[in-house]
């Protein structure tokens, strides 16, 4: 088995009066594979932490995950209109089987990839990382985009602005917000109830949990139609910014609060699948294993392979879970930055991904990110790729 590299960039803080604004969509995932003895490297800053195939910790040096392909894949449901995304400018309960690695096969042929139906999906067949007979309402909701409702300065969209970027997203089931700030769960429900699209809503900072839950609770008003899931942190166990006790107190606390104000739906954690293998407990104290996963960050996966991937990645989160219901809460592909190895960004390649992953999983996918994001900052860790996910380009707004 050949060798593969997974690297994950370090988080960067953005300087900005909303602290909120530091989420990122990929850490800490150096990963080194070895053909008889699998051994994983996490690298944090100044240190190495190896792991086990299982994502294990087992021993540390300072010094400055084993990639699992899946044979098959499920179809995607039935899209109703094809496009060709803008170029972006220049400025950003079921077990799974652990599978094996698949055939070398030819990149498919280019094409341009389309907006998900927004009816009600199939059940994804066996090979993606769901279960439709759990009842955690993971079955059914269609591909979820990912929202960050900020202008390229840092400053908070309004209502119009969020409503005009809704509007250009409509065609998508559900829509993952990632944390309070600028009251952006008002400001998307309001424009998501009028476009019959769910919320993923999000807590960002777990121990502001008590104060980021209330700003839910207000924004939904007793109305708790539209809010399919709430988030509690992204990423903070494999960034080292939470342990997992603190996370899973933060859990227990935001569902009590969340159903005292009537809500009885979805509460879980985000974290990379590595940080969730590796600690279980994370989905064992969620109603269904939430996992971020990026093909570009292995390096030695092109984007025609992202679909097979990621979905091998879901089926070991699931079967780390217990056979819990997985859903894939980021995964995309930049159009513009540094090549990592085998991993190029590009606009056609985006799209290849893209169209890898949705032929990979019939729902349970969150696509990252709706628009490109120039209020992020770039680093050597992120291939100067962090403004440039938006798979729709640039916000209207």
């Amino acid at each position: 088995m050949k060798a593969g590299l997974l690297c994950v960039a370090a988080l960067s803080a953005a300087a900005t009066a909303q602290p909120h604004r530091r989420h990122r969509h990929h850490v800490k995932r150096d990963v080194v594979v070895v053909t008889d003895i699998v051994v994983a490297t996490t690298t944090a800053p100044a240190a190495v932490v190896y792991v086990d195939g299982n994502g294990n910790p087992i021993s540390t040096s300072y010094v400055g995950q084993p990639a699992s392909y899946p044979t098959t894949a499920s179809s995607p449901p039935s899209s109703t209109t094809a496009y060709t995304p803008p170029p972006a400018s220049t400025p950003k309960s079921s077990s799974y089987v652990a599978p094996a690695p698949p055939p070398t096969s030819e990149a498919p042929a280019a094409s341009s990839y389309s907006t998900p139906d927004t009816s009600t999906a199939a059940a994804p067949a066996s090979s993606s990382a769901s279960s439709s007979s759990s009842g955690s309402g993971l079955a059914n909701t269609g591909y979820t985009i990912s929202y960050s409702p900020y202008n390229s300065d840092n400053s908070c969209k309004n209502q119009t602005q969020v409503d005009t970027d809704l509007e250009a997203i409509s065609d998508f089931a559900m829509v993952r917000l990632y944390g309070t700030d600028c009251n952006q769960t008002a400001t998307v429900l309001s424009a998501a109830s009028a476009k019959n699209i769910n919320v993923f809503a999000g807590v960002y900072d777990v121990t502001q949990v008590e104060s980021e839950v209330q700003d839910i609770i207000d924004a939904a008003k007793g109305n708790w139609d539209s809010i399919h899931a709430v988030a509690i942190g992204n990423e903070g166990v494999n960034n080292n910014i939470y342990t997992v006790p603190e996370v899973v107190s933060a859990i227990g606390t935001a569902r009590s609060k969340l159903q005292s104000a009537g809500y009885t739906g979805n509460v879980v954690t985000v974290d990379t699948f590595v940080a969730i293998i590796a600690n279980p407990e994370l989905c064992q104290a969620s109603d269904f294993a939430a996992a971020n996963c990026h093909a570009f960050f292995d390096g030695s996966v092109t984007a025609q392979d992202a679909g097979k991937f990621v979905l091998g990645q879901a089926q070991r989160v699931s079967e780390a879970c217990g056979g819990k219901d997985t859903m894939i809460t980021e995964s995309g592909w930049p159009s513009q930055g540094d090549t990592n190895d085998q991993a190029v960004p590009s606009q056609q390649n985006q799209i290849d991904a893209i169209n890898s992953l949705k032929s990979a999983f019939s729902s349970n996918l969150v696509l990252f990110s709706a628009f490109n994001d120039y209020w992020k900052q770039n680093n050597a860790g992120t291939y100067a790729a962090e403004h440039c996910w938006g798979i729709m380009g640039n916000a209207p707004s």
